[in-house]
């Protein structure tokens, strides 16, 4: 299945599978794949799958839209390129390959809280990096570190991301304010390498990185 990557400044925000014929991309909540930035056109442009081909088309936005830099009227799309709408990277993937699908949060429900994740507070893991939450609605669920990017926090408000790498986990600020801390030092200056039992506030929330 077909999907795309969204990342700014290098830092990935979230995954898109592109399920339905017709895909909308735009600042407008009503769009499929909503980009809350001034950049972006309430309608900015609209992905056609048929005939087993995607086709980016621009709506007559006001930026424009561009595909590996050139700027497009329409076009097909093929694997590994890349749309750029506004600030925002997309990068388009023919199939899942072996990349895990993102832990994206919930905005209209409790911040901190991914999709899917159960109603009741998950047992305590007895293994494995995760995170805990220890305040809020939330506290006491804990998000298993799995995937290669988590991303925390209320979209269109204080957003940050956990990547994995080869030398561990870095917390990364994506966008919104107040700005993510670890242990009270903002990573506003730069991705921050996650320790055992390091303390994370982002929006309010306080959590807790377990590295074991």
């Amino acid at each position: 299945m077909p999907r795309l990557i969204v990342s700014i400044d290098g830092v990935v925000v979230k995954e898109v599978q592109l399920t339905r014929d017709r895909s909308t991309i735009g600042r407008r909540p009503y769009n499929d794949i909503v980009i809350d930035n001034l950049a972006v056109s309430g309608e900015h442009a609209v992905i056609h799958l048929a005939g087993g081909q995607a086709t980016l088309e621009d709506l007559g936005s006001t930026n424009g839209t561009y595909v590996n830099g050139k700027a497009i009227k329409k076009q097909v799309l093929v694997h590994d390129d890349t749309v750029e709408v506004g600030k925002y990277k997309l990068k388009f993937l023919e199939s899942d390959g072996n990349s895990a699908p993102m832990a994206l949060a919930n905005g209209a429900a409790a911040p901190m809280v991914p999709e899917g994740a159960p109603t009741e507070p998950a047992p305590v893991q007895s293994e494995g990096p995760r995170v805990r939450v220890l305040s809020g609605v939330a506290a006491g669920r804990e998000m298993m570190l799995t995937k290669v990017v988590t991303t925390l926090g209320k979209p269109g408000h204080s957003v940050a991301s956990i990547i994995r790498k080869p030398h561990g986990f870095d917390l990364s600020h994506v966008e919104g304010e107040p700005v993510a801390t670890v242990n009270g030092v903002s990573v506003d200056g730069g991705p921050i390498l996650l320790k055992n039992r390091d303390q994370i506030e982002l929006g309010g929330i306080r959590l807790e990185f377990v590295e074991h």
